[in-house]
């Protein structure tokens, strides 16, 4: 008797440490679905049912959140990851840069790790690169980028920490550049989004993500490799295809379960949804989808003094609250409805934010660069980036004291389950003590 309650105390105590992963002060969970914040807010649009455990949407150009489902919660993102490493790389390298794999690539190209197979020694362009990483999540070609870009990986994982806080992602945390599983490779999946919206202004990292077919040529030890989108909202031959999708990445791992992040457009509008942890891709796709069509049939954007912002139909810059705040010497005022966040402006003048991608910016050569007097390069794009990375950092500013706030209530509820666990485990040993000494 007392054998069987040892061995239900220890399945019971698996179970739960299954459901977690701690790294110091952040708690990774996963097992259970949050609940839907939004649905809390008066007269806004009622959500979609999605089963993703933690999931966001947001307008790309406001950054205000449309729908959120734990969007602050931890989670492992998998192969999500590659959307920084994208983004870093297209900063920081030009696409004409020759890449020879060293062994810090070629290490992993295994059977159980995304590959195109690169060896010892075999040359390809960054270029070849990132749409490698991307549209074949190939984890050999994201370490060799790591290296060539930051002249280490431990250097190019700072470069991608360093851009994480600077876009305001405060949850986020890299170990790798290709989201192989670690303890300490975290992030939420609103950080997701502010990532993936600081991408799509960027000419090269919209492109490369709204790829669907690219072809490597043949290199010095290889034939051409032809490479096809494992994204089903964006393969036409999918009963999954979404029509506007314009990029995303998709990931898995068995802690991460299955990641999507993904990109719609249509008649000016954009959004950005993330969805996290499933079971299958699929669900991650139908839950996006839903997210998708929910933006598009829910809400509009209105002109509030000159910017453009997303708010359930029928309402009205009359129906907006204001608040404003100092940042940098500038007066903003933050637009609220029913207390969500819609978007800001500043106070004095509020000029239209320039558009995500310029026609100008996809013009300026067939790469999108132009070569400075001491051979750096510069993207068409930069000035864009730069205003984005304004836009966001003062968001970002505004929502900080927000999610310090959920922090503290999450290490609450942390220090609960641990106190509970320990509980049952007291009341199970003090039985089986009791029928010992019967």
């Amino acid at each position: 008797m007392l054998g069987k309650l040892w061995k239900a105390a220890a399945v019971s105590l698996a179970l739960i440490l299954s459901s977690s992963v701690t790294v110091g002060a952040v708690t990774v969970n996963f097992g259970t679905a949050a609940a839907v914040a939004t649905d809390n807010i008066q007269n806004w649009p009622a959500a979609p049912a999605t089963v993703s455990e933690t999931a966001v949407l947001i307008d790309a150009d406001t950054g205000a959140v449309l729908y959120d489902k734990g969007m602050n919660e931890y989670r492992f993102p998998a192969s999500t990851t590659k959307l920084m490493t994208l983004l870093v790389a297209v900063e920081n390298a030009s696409p004409r840069a020759q890449v020879t794999f060293t062994e810090t690539g070629v290490r992993d190209v295994t059977w159980d790790s995304s590959n195109i197979g690169m060896q010892l020694g075999e040359t390809i362009t960054m270029k070849d690169c990132w749409y490698a990483a991307i549209i074949e999540s190939a984890n050999e070609v994201c370490a060799q980028i790591a290296e060539t870009v930051g002249g280490t990986e431990a250097e190019f994982i700072n470069m991608m920490n360093a851009k994480a806080k600077e876009l305001g992602c405060t949850r986020t945390h890299f170990a790798n550049a290709g989201g192989l599983p670690d303890a300490n490779h975290y992030t939420t999946a609103h950080d997701l989004a502010k990532i993936m919206r600081a991408g799509l202004q960027n000419a090269r990292f919209r492109k490369v993500v709204g790829a669907v077919n690219y072809t490597i040529p043949a290199t010095n030890m290889s034939a051409a490799r032809g490479m096809h989108t494992h994204m089903p909202l964006m393969a036409k031959e999918s009963n999954l295809y979404y029509e506007g999708c314009i990029g995303g990445k998709t990931g898995s791992t068995q802690d991460a379960g299955h990641t999507l992040v993904a990109a719609a457009e249509r008649n000016g509008r954009t959004y950005i949804a993330v969805t996290l942890r499933t079971q299958d891709l699929g669900q991650n796709c139908n839950d996006t989808i839903a997210l998708f069509d929910y933006a598009f049939n829910n809400f509009d954007s209105i002109d509030v003094n000159g910017v453009k912002m997303t708010v359930p139909k029928g309402v009205t810059a009359a129906d907006l609250t204001t608040q404003s705040f100092e940042r940098n010497g500038n007066t903003f005022n933050q637009y609220y409805y029913n207390g969500q966040f819609v978007g800001y402006a500043p106070a004095a003048a509020a000029p239209t934010p320039p558009a995500a991608v310029t026609a100008a910016a996809e013009t300026v050569s067939p790469e999108g660069e132009t070569q400075a007097a001491d051979g750096t390069v510069q993207t068409a794009e930069t000035g864009e980036t730069s205003g984005l990375q304004e836009m966001q950092g003062t968001e970002s500013a505004v929502q900080n004291a927000e999610e310090e706030q959920e922090g503290l209530s999450d290490t609450a509820k942390h220090l609960l389950i641990a106190g509970g666990c320990m509980g049952v485990l007291l009341i199970i040993l003090l039985i089986a003590l009791y029928i010992k000494n019967g």
